[in-house]
């Protein structure tokens, strides 16, 4: 008996060990998946977005070690009454303005700072378009027209067999993608819980089999096209996209800061909504696209390639937002009135024809409700008339 006794208490003991050691081996994709979980939170949110490099796996965007270019700053402006009010409903943490390369105006909020790198959400996609045109210029990407899987061939055989690399670049690839940020269910909440588990983002958009639509014939934004645009880019050059985008992009800016990606379990950049810079870069890379490409005696993409990837030349339908190659066009928009956008009220808003360019982050939990997008191209279009 007393043997049996010694056993099981040995048993008890190794079990105990064992549970203890897949605890502390779990222990990070638990606090990843739990993250997810309370990420939009209200008491959360706000320091969430400006620390999601604590909660997530990550990859440094190096910014090269070139001086700082500093943006210089002009007459403080007085912005309209109006933009207090949308301050506060729309729960903005950042806003910074730029007329003619220089900062009018330039704000704080909710205990965030100008040191603060915020998540840039599907802002993020905008730079992997600047990304692409340099290496469509350049020859390493044949054309818009190639086929996806001649760079990515794991997805020969899945919903994105047929799609060309122009078609992801104008979310028309005809790909079933639920992005429902409020059932967790959806196939962009699935996404997130393998990015926050360690999983594959290539393997997630290649299991992706069903498809609504002929690639090129429908427009409809399925986030999962950016990735596949990255794995595009990677297919075509061999190299990461954090390491593309520091030599080719965030070097020559001479930000503040150094940028970082969220990533995959096996270190791929999560390019469709990832990246983390300060408000601040996020105007100063705007300021570049708003010069046509040129940036301190650079070109760094041409001026062709930001003219055709700002147009409305995505199918979408007659009357609504337009889409470019990872650029939103406003309703009834000037020529050369453009921007990028990511969910929970992130802005890069570009007028090239006034001049003026305005980033704003904010952790707004109601920006999917009827109206706010429409409020919001108003507030920057009041700003931007009145400099």
């Amino acid at each position: 008996m007393r043997s049996i006794l010694k056993w099981a208490l040995r048993l008890i003991v190794v079990l105990a060990l064992a549970i203890g050691a897949v605890g502390i081996w779990k222990q990070e994709e638990i606090k990843r998946l739990w993250a997810v979980r309370t990420l939009f939170i209200e008491e959360k949110i706000v320091g969430n977005f400006s620390n999601m490099g604590a909660a997530f796996l990550s990859t440094g965007v190096p910014r090269g070690d070139g001086p700082t270019v500093d943006l210089p700053y002009g007459a403080e402006t007085e912005l309209p009454a109006s933009v207090d009010a949308w301050v506060k409903a729309r729960n903005v943490t950042a806003l910074v303005v730029l007329k003619d390369g220089q900062i009018v105006f330039e704000e704080y909020y909710q205990g965030t700072g100008a040191d603060d790198l915020r998540i840039s959400w599907s802002m993020a996609k905008s730079f992997l378009s600047v990304l692409v045109g340099q290496l469509i210029e350049d020859g390493t990407i044949e054309s818009l027209d190639v086929p996806v899987t001649q760079y990515a061939p794991m997805l020969k055989g899945g919903a994105y067999d047929g799609a060309s690399l122009r078609d992801v670049l104008q979310m028309s690839s005809g790909v079933v993608f639920d992005e429902d940020y409020l059932d967790q269910s959806s196939d962009i909440n699935r996404m997130g819980r393998v990015l926050a588990l360690g999983g594959k983002m290539d393997a997630f958009a290649a299991d992706l089999t069903e498809s609504f639509a002929a690639p090129g014939t429908q427009w409809q934004y399925v986030s999962i096209d950016t990735h596949v645009v990255g794995m595009v880019v990677r297919g075509a050059t061999g190299r990461p996209i954090a390491d593309l985008l520091s030599e080719r992009v965030i070097a020559p800016l001479g930000l503040e800061h150094t940028p970082y990606y969220l990533t995959d379990g096996v270190g791929t950049a999560f390019v469709l909504g990832g990246l983390n810079l300060s408000t601040r870069d996020y105007a100063r890379f705007g300021q570049m696209i708003a010069q046509g490409g040129h940036w301190q005696g650079r070109q760094i993409v041409s001026e062709d390639w930001i003219e055709a990837s700002t147009m409305p030349s995505a199918p979408t339908a007659e009357g609504k937002i337009g889409y470019g190659y990872q650029w939103w066009i406003p309703v009834g928009a000037a020529e050369g009135e453009f921007m990028a956008r990511g969910i929970y009220g992130q802005y890069i808003y570009i007028d090239r024809r006034r001049g003026v360019v305005i980033a704003t982050n904010a952790a707004d939990r109601k920006f999917r409700e009827a109206g706010v997008a429409d409020a919001n191209i108003a507030i920057f279009r009041e700003i931007a008339t009145g400099l």
